[in-house]
């Protein structure tokens, strides 16, 4: 498909980085650490946020973002004040983390302030986990697509406090933006009822590059605001009785797998380009904490399909697993029974990944490695 880059001006930048001054102030005594792809857009605040208070930044050498270990050495070394973690890349951490001397867990608890937590859904579970083992450090639960220039909320983690929530709010707005739960109709949803968020204010960006159609279809005119835009966020949302917004899901078949966000039917459509394939369907599942995607086929045995695809797709779009299909379920109306597709077997495809469960296993990574 054509590629759906963001346009986002200097001055949205800015304005968010500002606001992000303001909430989380920064002194010259910080260290942020920059652990993120340049594609990813938590890299503005981790390239420039330290600029604007006299703090530092700290480049984590290439690779070791994937290497807890390594990250809780260099966090403790450098003594960094400031990170930013996919959620499932928090439990990875907290894995290592556990292994360490309680003497590590306390010195890195010293300096290492507060935790950005973004990109997908942060459980309460991860969230407790996290306070138990870094009980000084803050966890920030954070919320935005691009398209409203990285974060448009943040919440603050307390572990009393959600104890008993089945899931983390997404906080407050950041300063400068606003966010509406509106039904269909575009009326403003009381807190407890759920409806499509939208967000306005400075960190809206300039629209889709190139794709002035779609630009178009998300970015609509601010209702509330004559003359300002809001972004049609797809995300279904509610407000709370205290004040927060609470997301829910998303609005169409969009899903987020470790903070990249996917459209299964892009998948499915290069599944049905290979020879052989009469149908297809991709779907994620949540389990243990980890979202994953599983692709349902049929025509070809799932070893071909699997190498096929892999010359056609990014890593991180393949499915963990390929389940061979006879007969599909369908509704009574004919279409497709996503929600009836058989679980996958248990048995892991002999080619997904686990990641080093402790570290024993991360040294025998290392020797391999080498």
């Amino acid at each position: 498909g054509t590629p759906k880059g963001v346009a986002v001006e200097h001055r949205q930048a800015a304005a968010f980085l500002s606001g992000m001054q303001g909430q989380f102030p920064l002194t010259e005594e910080d260290i942020i650490v920059l652990k993120s792809s340049f594609s990813f857009d938590a890299s503005i605040w981790q390239l420039f946020w330290w600029t604007m208070s006299g703090a530092s930044v700290y480049l984590l050498p290439a690779g070791w973002e994937k290497d807890p270990v390594r990250m809780i050495e260099a966090f403790a070394s450098e003594k960094v004040t400031t990170a930013h973690f996919i959620p499932a890349m928090v439990n990875s951490f907290l894995d290592a983390l556990e292994t360490e001397p309680a003497e590590t867990r306390t010195r890195l608890g010293r300096t290492l302030t507060r935790v950005f937590a973004g990109g997908e859904a942060l459980s309460p579970l991860t969230a407790a986990r996290f306070a138990g083992l870094l009980p000084e450090t803050v966890l920030i639960h954070g919320y935005g697509p691009t398209e409203a220039t990285v974060d448009a909320a943040f919440y603050v983690c307390d572990r009393k406090r959600d104890s008993g929530r089945t899931r983390l709010p997404i906080g407050k707005p950041v300063p400068g933006a606003r966010l509406y739960v509106l039904d269909s109709g575009g009326t403003i949803q009381p807190a407890g009822v759920a409806g499509e968020l939208y967000i306005a204010g400075t960190g809206v960006a300039r629209g889709y590059l190139n794709r002035p159609e779609l630009t178009e279809e998300r970015f609509l005119n601010d209702p509330f605001y004559p003359g300002e835009r809001m972004y049609q966020t797809g995300d279904i949302a509610r407000w709370t009785e205290d004040g927060l917004v609470e997301w829910l899901g998303r609005s169409d078949g969009q899903v987020k797998v470790r903070g990249y966000r996917i459209e299964p039917g892009e998948i499915e459509a290069a599944i049905r380009r290979i020879d052989g394939i009469r149908e297809a369907a991709v779907t994620a599942r949540t389990e243990h904490g980890e979202t994953a995607l599983y692709a349902y086929i049929e025509g070809r045995e799932s070893d071909d399909v699997r190498a096929e695809l892999a010359t056609r797709l990014p890593a991180y779009m393949m499915p963990a697993q390929f389940i061979k299909m006879t007969e599909w379920p369908v509704t009574p109306s004919g279409k497709l029974d996503r929600r009836a597709l058989p679980a996958p077997d248990g048995a892991a495809d002999r080619q997904a990944y686990t990641a080093p469960r402790n570290v024993t296993e991360m040294k025998l990574c290392a020797l391999w490695e080498e």
